[in-house]
């Protein structure tokens, strides 16, 4: 940790807009004004823009608005002037064709939001999934001071004495329906135990990943990940990083700063320890590509390999975010990390002091949710990535989802060409389909759904269901949501649109899993692939949504983290020129 505090006072961003007398001066002052605004609150104090992810179709950042009022309350305590910016928030259960295709939008439309007005530093006020990625990324290309504030997961669910984990048990409850084993009443009187408060998944999905990840990068203060969304404390959080990021700015505490390789490597072994999302790998390659650190699928595998899983949280596990943070929280398992050598302690956070001395004094309030390592979920509790002649340039295993028995398999493909040629297949009982077979789905990448929708983790036909079978290994090019489990084969890159090798996959290839190897391969000579991507024709569909089609022509592989490829890099703060 070496960071040196800028002089203050001195000129700010803001001032290109607010300071002086000029013409162009007071055209920007005055029509601020009109909202009440005193003189004086122009006088050369931060500006922060509270950037809210609120929206009414975007469920788990509902309580946003509220949450934003405690961080201007912060703002106004410590002597900044706030000002909250509406942020394009991509709500994953409401955005067809998937939230994940957006993520780049709402990057790209933060970004010029933070770069093109008077804002000093920034709040990334967020929650569902792709919020709290996108908010970063912009703050990576930007690099002007910035903080995160996650609204936090929703309290437990009970459905007839049973912990309801959301997500989890949707796939898990759908799929009894399935097998006969539930009815469709009971499915919808479970429902209602889903979500029964404010706030995001309760269970260590994407949301809570990425608020986790966030906290081990050093994006947020301690603490911030598990507070459930209705505590006090939660406001509390937001009201402490309004004061927060005002001496952030005076201090010029920038994301570049603070987005190390080390803090990397902190987050991917924090990932790890937790459980965490398949998500996560394609959120924090992109965001290392924004701020322009070396971050690659490799080190992924490296760094989680030798992680245990101490987190003892759905879907890996039994309990819920709530007892997460009664336990302690992200703050504990940290701790663990930095006490097994696996945590870099002198990386930097908003906080201005080193992760380590945040985290060094916290206490374990309950040993069956955050466990010791002698009792761990998994020993290798890591992100597992394959290569093989079916991936050369990777996919992704979550160890800690999957079933041990299979994460050794060859199995016979059973091919499904899109998510339509599934959901239309996986209904009709002669579908030539047993448990020991690989179902295997194309064309649903980051170009070819389009967007890399969670679809990856596809349901099982009624007849292997009914048999008692829970899991098949499965293999995609799409994602799962981070509520989601079983031996589930992700990201696959090349993508089948892109003329991957999935592509050309056939109905029974036999097809060889062997995750303590790394090793994913197309049981076929390389002659006869090498033939069959010779003969390999790419659809030409021009989507009807001119972002989907800007998205089609740029977006990168799930291998570097699916960024649109013209967003790479940080670019810094410039004001531009004034046009009035």
């Amino acid at each position: 940790m070496t960071f040196k505090p800028a002089p203050w006072p001195r000129k700010l961003r803001s001032q290109e807009w607010y300071g002086g007398t000029s013409r162009d001066t007071i055209y920007h002052r005055g029509w601020m004004k009109n909202q009440g605004y005193p003189h004086d609150l122009f006088d050369g104090r931060p500006v922060i823009g509270i950037m809210n992810t609120w929206s009414d179709l975007t469920p788990c950042n509902g309580h946003l608005r509220e949450l934003a009022e405690k961080v201007k309350a912060g703002v106004w305590e410590a002597g900044g002037f706030p000002v909250e910016v509406p942020a394009f928030s991509a709500s994953e259960n409401t955005f067809r064709p998937s939230a994940m295709m957006f993520r780049n939008l709402a990057a790209l439309a933060t970004e010029e939001q933070m770069r093109g007005q008077p804002i000093d530093g920034a709040v990334l006020l967020v929650g569902c999934d792709k919020t709290t990625p996108s908010l970063m990324m912009a703050a990576a290309s930007t690099d002007i001071p910035s903080i995160v504030v996650t609204g936090g997961p929703m309290l437990n669910g009970y459905f007839r004495g049973e912990r309801v984990g959301s997500g989890t048990h949707l796939w898990k409850f759908s799929e009894a329906v399935k097998a006969g084993e539930m009815t469709q009443e009971e499915f919808v009187e479970a429902e209602a135990s889903m979500s029964r408060s404010s706030g995001t998944c309760n269970t260590m999905g994407t949301a809570s990943t990425m608020a986790s990840m966030a906290e081990a990068l050093g994006m947020a203060l301690s603490g911030n990940a598990a507070i459930p969304a209705v505590d006090s404390r939660r406001r509390v959080m937001a009201q402490l990083s309004g004061r927060r990021i005002v001496q952030m700015v005076k201090d010029d505490l920038k994301p570049s700063d603070i987005l190390t390789k080390k803090a990397f490597e902190n987050a991917i072994r924090t990932n790890g320890a937790i459980g965490g999302s398949t998500n996560a790998v394609v959120h924090l390659l992109a965001l290392a590509g924004r701020v322009g650190v070396d971050v690659t699928l490799d080190d992924w595998d490296r760094l989680g390999r030798d992680v245990a899983t101490i987190v003892n949280l759905m879907p890996s596990g039994e309990y819920l975010m709530e007892e997460f943070f009664y336990a302690g929280g992200l703050p504990v398992v940290l701790k663990r990390l930095g006490e097994a050598g696996q945590l870099h302690k002198d990386a930097l956070t908003v906080s201005g002091g080193s992760i380590w001395d945040e985290v060094k004094d916290v206490i374990n309030h309950n040993e069956d949710v955050i466990r010791p390592a002698d009792r761990a979920l998994t020993d290798h509790g890591g992100i597992a990535v394959l290569r093989g002649n079916l991936a050369p340039k990777g996919a992704v295993l979550k160890p800690s989802a999957a079933s041990a028995h299979l994460l050794t398999h060859r199995g016979r493909a059973v091919v499904f060409e899109d998510i339509d040629d599934y959901k239309a297949k996986i209904v009709d009982d002669a579908l030539d389909i047993d448990e020991t077979c690989v179902m295997v789905l194309k064309n649903c990448g980051p170009r070819g759904y389009p967007g890399m929708a969670e679809v990856g983790n596809m349901g099982l036909p009624a007849k292997v269901l009914k048999k008692g079978i829970t899991d098949m290994v499965r293999i995609s090019d799409a994602r799962m949501s981070g509520t989601a489990y079983g031996t589930v084969v992700l990201h696959t890159a090349p993508e089948a649109a892109a003329g991957g090798p999935l592509a050309v996959v056939r109905d029974g290839d036999m097809i060889e899993l062997d995750v303590p190897n790394r090793r994913l391969h197309l049981d076929i000579s390389d002659e006869e692939l090498a033939a069959r991507l010779e003969a390999w024709v790419p659809a030409h569909e021009r989507p009807e949504s001119g972002y989907a089609w800007l998205h089609q022509a740029h977006v990168m592989g799930a291998d570097t983290g699916a960024d649109l490829d013209f967003l790479l890099g940080c670019r810094g703060r410039d004001v531009g020129k004034d046009s009035h």
